[in-house]
């Protein structure tokens, strides 16, 4: 059964901070506001994902105690898994395209999670591939961050809700999230339409290197299967050096401890705000940059930008 109860880790999952970022703006009729999703337990957006994932999963009977899951992922997803899921008896094993920030695999290993690599020009499909032979195997259950509904429904349900709620009688009128599996601005929009029809909702992708051309979607031509293209009114590639210059930015200016996905949702909005003269936009900040540091990448951003671009950051 699901285990969200009082006093559990998964009971720290959702409820984040949305918060007016007062001195970025760049006119006074704009309002910038962020929601932090570093606030959740493993540090990241992916910790809601994780928790809807493993209910829906055990009210179908999918999975039973002592499974293996296996997870495709990039980073943030495996953590939140290798955090959460041995909380109610499952090991967590994970396939990720070398190029990703080194540190994620460290904090994996801490956690206990199995880890197995796939070059980064398979990318993502590759990935999944992998997991999808691995998940038939007797014990192991593929989680599927990429396809499963409940990813989407969470998002709706808890993600936008808050924000909805958070933001009362004022009005959203762009937000601004990463696309990656498609479920947050898929979802999140769904439920900011329903209370603002208007609402703009602009997409943020990374601008990936060769080395990464398997990472790549939109851009490739791939439509991850959950995002609704129908909810989307723009889209924008951010290099790494503009994230990571965008998250040092909110740093030191709103004291921000931000990650570089949330760099990248910011200058993003910062674009998208010089061309308004009122207005507020709401951005996903999906999560903290704890994970970041060992790779210090705010000290590269001027010296070799381009070499950025061949880690996929978020």
């Amino acid at each position: 059964m699901p285990q969200n109860g009082q006093g559990t880790l998964a009971a720290l999952v959702g409820g984040t901070p949305l918060i007016e970022l007062n001195g970025l703006s760049p006119h006074p009729g704009v309002r910038l506001f962020a929601k932090l999703e570093g606030q959740n337990p493993s540090g990241s957006v992916k910790d809601r994902i994780a928790i809807a994932m493993l209910d829906a999963a055990e009210l179908r009977g999918a999975i039973q105690p002592g499974a293996t899951l296996v997870e495709a992922s990039t980073g943030n997803t495996a953590i939140a898994l290798a955090a959460l899921a041995p909380r109610r008896g499952y090991r967590v094993r994970v396939v990720l395209p070398k190029g990703i920030v080194p540190s994620v695999a460290d904090i994996l290993d801490l956690y206990g999670a199995e880890i197995e690599w796939c070059e980064p020009e398979a990318g993502m499909r590759g990935a999944i591939g992998r997991v999808q032979e691995l998940a038939r195997q007797p014990g192991y259950y593929a989680v599927g961050q990429f396809s499963d509904p409940a990813n989407v429904l969470c998002h709706y349900a808890t993600t936008g809700e808050e924000i909805v709620r958070a933001m009362g009688e004022t009005a959203v009128d762009v937000f601004v999230a990463g696309i990656g599996t498609g479920g947050t601005i898929t979802g999140v929009a769904r439920r900011l339409r329903e209370q603002w029809p208007d609402v703009q909702v602009v997409g943020v992708e990374p601008r990936l290197g060769e080395r990464l051309q398997g990472l790549r979607s939109l851009s490739e031509g791939y439509i991850p299967p959950l995002l609704d293209l129908g909810m989307l009114d723009r889209r924008f590639l951010v290099d790494s050096a503009s994230a990571i210059a965008a998250a040092r930015e909110v740093m030191r200016a709103e004291g921000v401890f931000a990650g570089v996905s949330s760099g990248a949702a910011l200058h993003t909005a910062l674009r998208v705000a010089e061309g308004m003269e009122r207005g507020n936009i709401v951005m996903m900040f999906s999560d903290g940059a704890w994970k970041y540091l060992p790779s210090r990448p705010w000290d590269a951003t001027g010296a070799d930008a381009e070499a950025l671009d061949e880690v996929h950051w978020w």
